[in-house]
Formats: C-alpha cells, sequence, structure tokens
C-alpha cells in the first residue's frame, strides 16, 4: 500500500509540472504573446459615408501593421462636448496614439495638449487645429478643393449668372478652407457671377442643411448656380432642388461622395463632385502614428488628394475607386 501511495504522489507532481508554468521565472517556458498597440481613431461623427471610408482605411493600417484600432466618436457631427469626452475616455485608456478629426479648431485643443502631456501622440485628420503639438496633418487640400469647385461652377455657368454657396458649419475648419478657396476663386476669375447668398448655414446634418436649402431656393427663385461644401449640405441640397423640382436646372457642384450622390450625378442633376480619398486619410493617419511610435520620420503635412468628377469622367477605373472603394473587407 505504501509503494502504491508513493507511485501515486509521483504521478500528481508530474502532470502539476507539465499543466501548470507556476513560478516561472523570467526566461524559462514560453514567453507570454506581445499585446498589441491600441491606436484611437476618433472621427467627427460616425453616420455620414465619409467617416465609414475613414474607418475602413483605418482598419487596413492597422491589420497590416498588427495594431489594434479603436474607432469611437459623437454620432453627431456637432456635439464638441461628446468628442472631447472620447478623447478624455481614450487618454485614461492609456492607448499608444490618438488620430484625431477635430469637430472644432480651437474647442479640441485643451483635450489634444492633455493626450500629448500622458505622452500619447496626437495625428490631425481632415480638418486643422489651432495647436502646433500635432505629429502631423493628414488631410485634402481644402482650400484647393474649393478652388476646384469654383472652377467647375464658373465654367458651368459660363462665366455669368446668380450663385449660392450654402456653407457648413462654424469651427469646422477643413468645410473653412473650402468655402474661403471657392469665394477665392470666384472673385478673382468670375466676376460676372453674382454671389446672392454667401453666409448660410447648413448645419451638422443633412435634415438641417434640407432646411435650409429650402429655404434659400424660396428666397432665391432665380439663382443658376450652387456649392456645397461637404457631404450633408451636398446632399441635403440635392434633395431640396429634387423637391422643387429644379434639380438639372441649376448648375450645381458639391463635396465628398455617397451613394446618392453618385446617384445624382449619374442622373444629371449634380454636374461635380470635389471627391477626396477619406480611405486613404485614415490610413496615413494611423502609419503616421506608428512611424512617430517608432522613431521613425514623419512629415508634418501629408495631402490626400482632391479630384473633381463629373458625368463625363465617373466611369474611368481610378475614379469609380474613388465613388465606390471595397470597404467591406475592411470593416468586417
Amino acid at each position: 500500500m505504501a509503494r502504491v501511495r508513493f507511485l501515486s504522489v509521483l504521478a500528481g507532481l508530474a502532470v502539476f509540472s507539465y499543466g501548470c508554468e507556476c513560478g516561472q521565472t523570467e526566461g524559462e517556458g514560453t514567453a507570454p504573446a506581445a499585446q498589441p498597440r491600441t491606436i484611437a481613431v476618433i472621427p467627427k461623427g460616425t453616420t455620414h459615408e465619409f467617416w465609414k471610408s475613414v474607418h475602413a482605411g483605418a482598419n487596413k493600417a492597422g491589420r497590416e501593421l498588427g495594431v489594434e484600432i479603436l474607432w469611437q466618436g459623437p454620432v453627431r457631427e456637432d456635439d464638441r462636448s461628446e468628442q472631447i469626452r472620447v478623447v478624455e475616455d481614450v487618454i485614461s485608456h492609456g492607448v499608444a496614439g490618438i488620430v484625431l478629426a477635430p469637430l472644432d479648431d480651437t474647442a479640441l485643443v485643451p483635450a489634444a495638449r492633455e493626450a500629448t502631456s500622458e505622452g500619447i501622440p496626437v495625428v490631425i485628420i481632415d480638418s486643422g487645429i489651432n495647436w502646433d503639438g500635432l505629429v502631423s496633418f493628414v488631410a485634402t487640400d481644402n482650400r484647393r478643393g474649393g478652388q476646384l469647385a469654383a472652377e467647375r461652377l464658373g465654367e458651368i455657368m459660363q462665366g455669368h449668372g446668380k450663385a449660392i454657396m450654402l456653407r457648413y458649419q462654424e469651427g469646422s475648419a477643413s468645410t473653412m478652407e473650402r468655402e474661403a478657396g471657392f469665394l477665392e476663386t470666384m472673385q478673382q476669375r468670375f466676376g460676372d457671377i453674382e454671389l446672392v447668398s454667401t453666409n448660410q448655414y447648413g448645419g451638422a446634418t443633412t435634415e438641417s442643411a434640407y432646411a435650409t436649402a429650402e429655404n434659400l431656393l424660396v428666397n432665391h427663385p432665380d439663382v443658376e448656380g450652387i456649392f456645397c461644401p461637404n457631404e450633408s449640405t451636398t446632399f441635403g441640397m440635392l434633395r431640396a432642388l429634387v423637391d422643387a423640382r429644379r434639380a438639372g436646372e441649376v448648375r450645381f457642384v458639391g463635396f465628398d461622395a455617397s451613394e446618392k450622390l453618385v446617384e445624382g450625378l449619374e442622373a444629371g442633376h449634380i454636374q461635380g463632385l470635389v471627391v477626396q480619398n477619406p480611405f486613404r486619410m485614415g490610413e496615413l493617419g494611423v502609419r503616421a502614428a506608428i512611424d512617430h511610435i517608432d522613431g521613425r520620420t514623419v512629415e508634418r503635412r501629408i495631402d490626400t488628394g482632391a479630384t473633381m468628377v463629373t458625368h463625363e469622367n465617373m466611369a474611368q477605373p481610378e475614379i469609380r475607386e474613388l465613388l465606390a472603394p471595397d470597404l467591406a473587407r475592411w470593416l468586417d
């Protein structure tokens, strides 16, 4: 019996030694897998198609670099306090870096400063910020985008008539640059086009843009040309033109691409869309953050490009890729 008990004890010890790594010192056994770094990507909002493309691009970079992407942002693009709260939350989460599209060029500065004070580098995408502590600014040349819109509208209006610019919202640096570029070019190159309204704001949603657009069309029944500087204002204006039975009659240039806007372009209701590359913006934003963290040199300004898309060039393969990128493989 004593011999049987002794053998049982030996068997138990063998099972314990093979099934447990308790008490191992560093370098013994299998080393624990390294945890992937997390990059927080914080958009202005999470509903517009533009931000889905940014998300997909960030995910692509994350998968290729072995980085976790934490995607979080406000639902509405006018909720500054919520975006600030998100930044503060990811700081407390202890992320390796932040890629931020600031809703306001001033209101987000304290939160961005807080991140860098905690050792978290910040890359700014899409829209500028009044702060020099950023790693890089990855975005469209928005002023150039506004210039492209003015050149297209001036051309299709044949240099004369009455035009409207529907603004987006105050504090949005990207759209303010587009609006400025549009106005500069119209005044310098198309002086015979009368700008009858340039001070109305569509706001952060399609519904608010639609309401403002309706009022503008009622107040200016003889308008012949329109420019809108982002996706929500462009779609709100498109809806208003269709409902007023003036789509195709009024020359219309907008900004960004979505399924509905591309349909409007195909139908001749929109004569031009300045299309950015939000997928590339998300991807390069994450790559810039990781390059900085790993000690590589990062360009202070990275231009992701802008293209004027018209009914005449929209069938070209490179343009189709901009209008309808394959997001599903990266958002799955």
